[in-house]
């Protein structure tokens, strides 16, 4: 997205309307960029606009890199994995187009005042819960007063909300406390997916378990670790651009296969015909699988970032002297050659890619690059430090706990960091945990004191995202004791002035300077540290189509398979 595409968004926010997608035209082209596009030899009984023919009916598995602990919004931790099986389930207010912009989706328009402290959403008439129920502004201010701005609740952005206010049965109103440009950005999130607060009642406990939404499919079943079942929603609301009913497919299997190379043998095998990975290795077999003819790749490379996040809240990595020699020791290069990526995956310096609006040559010339002296000086000055933040006596040894899942190329990433930072000095623990469990100890729990503060030192993660910046640092870096995404528990006064700006500015010339103020902070600071951008990929057996040629409503090109997402329901199979 150029930066003339981002004025334009702006300019579109201040103009006071994002149009209801059924009645706009959009004639933009753009997005991620796909290595294969083709559609091959479709037997069809219905034409669809990427000029192939779709078949209707089929089960689809798809293997997905992780399971995720629960699918109630304001619950749920969703990364990738999660976020494509929620898009099954459940319709967002407003998603991302190619062109960058965000545009309504069950929203007809969403409409700002003008000092963008109100936020008014029109909703599409007809549109009904799997349950039955109908979605109504009721509704919604139901689901946010009750559920997402609720004690517990891990939606953090919820907090920029004093109050949804209904106007008229289809039409309410989000009244922030303060204006925000970036607000858009949460309608294409959990805070955008509505769910049925009656059928969210009457399973209690079990919610997060029992999903019901407005989506293309119905939860069927559900075990965990293992298979999550969807069954077409045939009361569903949304047409394809020539009037065909959505879903194409009759039922999806998304299955738990947190094993990189099981899963792409899996989909080489045909047991299941969709893959996701977000994996060098694996994507580069894929590549040459789809070189002979065996597989459809669809591959991207965004904003998204494998990283160690750091703990600033725990001793020894609440000083920033150890946070920087664990930078200092680390060579990138190397790392990305464990993942396999290398010419595949780009070192990584900032949460933006060299290919965002958003990124700093500045920012990335002040990052810690490889200096192992330099890193054990700054080791050697905490060790020797008679006041150090561990409290154990001068000249002891340090030591860093890594927690990282059992995955085997994790495990051999997890081992080149031990190595790395064990060759200035430092003493490493690693540790496997299952996914669900390094997330649950990363966020912490609101019952702790201080609130989410954690239960890890340092951890692999993914950083980074394709949304405005406000919402990917507001989301990670505001006060931590409020916000469960803070999973690092890095903040400061400066960093908050900044996102101040990021919030209340539409200029791009002066986001940007926020943007890259805030990345100096990092850069200072290193609450986190980098592995190599985040190749991500789709792939899929040849009787597979449409994987990244899914459309918003009113025929408005989607983002392919950025993220290594897609809309399932958009989806055909030959027979």
């Amino acid at each position: 997205m150029s930066k003339a595409s981002i004025s334009r968004f702006l300019a579109v926010v201040l103009a006071l309307t994002l149009v209801g997608a059924a009645c706009s035209d959009n004639d933009e082209s753009g997005g991620s960029s796909n290595t294969s596009t083709t559609r091959n030899g479709d037997e069809s009984t219905v034409p669809t606009t990427d000029n192939a023919e779709v078949t209707l009916g089929g089960t689809l598995y798809v293997g997905l890199e992780a399971e995720t602990n629960s699918w109630k919004p304001g619950e749920g931790s969703f990364s990738n994995p999660g976020v494509m099986v929620a898009l099954a389930i459940y319709d967002p207010i407003a998603y991302r187009g190619a062109d960058g912009d965000i545009h309504p989706y069950l929203a007809e328009s969403i409409e700002p005042n003008d000092d963008l402290t109100e936020w008014t959403i029109n909703l599409r008439e007809n549109v009904k819960f799997h349950d039955g129920t109908a979605l109504t502004a009721e509704v919604m201010k139901t689901i946010f007063d009750e559920f997402l701005s609720a004690p517990g609740s891990n939606l953090s952005n919820a907090a920029q909300v004093d109050e949804v206010r209904v106007d008229d049965t289809l039409t309410y109103t989000y009244v922030l406390h303060q204006g925000s440009a970036a607000f858009p950005d949460l309608l294409a999130g959990a805070m955008g997916w509505p769910f049925s607060p009656e059928a969210c009642r009457a399973a209690g406990d079990n919610c997060g378990s029992q999903p019901v939404g407005t989506g293309p499919f119905k939860l069927q079943s559900w075990a965990r670790d293992a298979d999550l079942v969807v069954v077409k929603n045939d009361d569903y609301w949304r047409t394809d651009e020539n009037g065909v009913q959505l879903p194409y497919l009759d039922k999806v299997v998304f299955r738990a296969l947190p094993d990189e190379d099981s899963r792409l043998q899996s989909v080489r095998a045909g047991d299941v015909q969709l893959g996701q990975s977000l994996r060098q290795g694996p994507i580069r077999q894929a590549l040459a699988a789809e070189e002979a003819g065996e597989l459809k790749v669809y591959f991207t490379v965004g904003n998204s970032s494998g990283s160690s996040i750091i703990n600033t809240a725990v001793p020894p990595t609440n000083d920033v002297r150890i946070r920087r020699a664990l930078a200092f020791a680390l060579d990138q290069d190397a790392l990305v050659a464990i993942l396999d990526g290398t010419g595949i995956s780009p070192p990584q310096t900032q949460y933006f890619s060299s290919e965002s609006p958003w990124y700093s040559e500045k920012v990335a010339a002040a990052w810690p690059t490889n200096q192992p002296d330099k890193a054990r000086e700054l080791l050697d000055e905490y060790v020797n430090d008679p006041e150090r933040s561990d409290g154990k006596a001068s000249g002891a040894p340090v030591e860093i706990d890594f927690m990282c899942p059992p995955d085997p190329t994790l495990i051999q990433v997890a081992q080149g960091y031990q190595q790395l930072w064990t060759d200035v000095g430092f003493e490493v623990t690693l540790e496997q945990v299952d996914n669900p469990t390094q997330i649950s100890r990363a966020v912490g729990s609101a019952d702790t004191d201080p609130p989410y503060v954690g239960n890890y030192m340092i951890t692999c993660w993914r950083n980074g995202g394709e949304s405005d910046p406000y919402t990917t640092l507001y989301t990670q870096f505001s006060d931590p004791a409020i916000t469960p995404g803070n999973v690092t528990n890095y903040h400061s006064d400066y960093v908050d002035e900044q996102l101040e700006i990021l919030r209340s500015n539409a200029d791009f010339n002066v986001r940007y300077e926020a943007v890259e103020n805030i990345m100096m902070d990092f850069a200072e600071n290193v609450p986190n540290t980098w592995t190599g951008a985040t190749a991500n990929a789709l792939y899929s057996t040849n009787k597979v189509h449409n994987v990244a040629g899914w459309t918003l409503p009113g025929g408005i090109e989607g983002r392919g398979a950025a993220g290594a997402v897609t809309f399932v329901s958009q989806i055909w199979m030959d027979k």
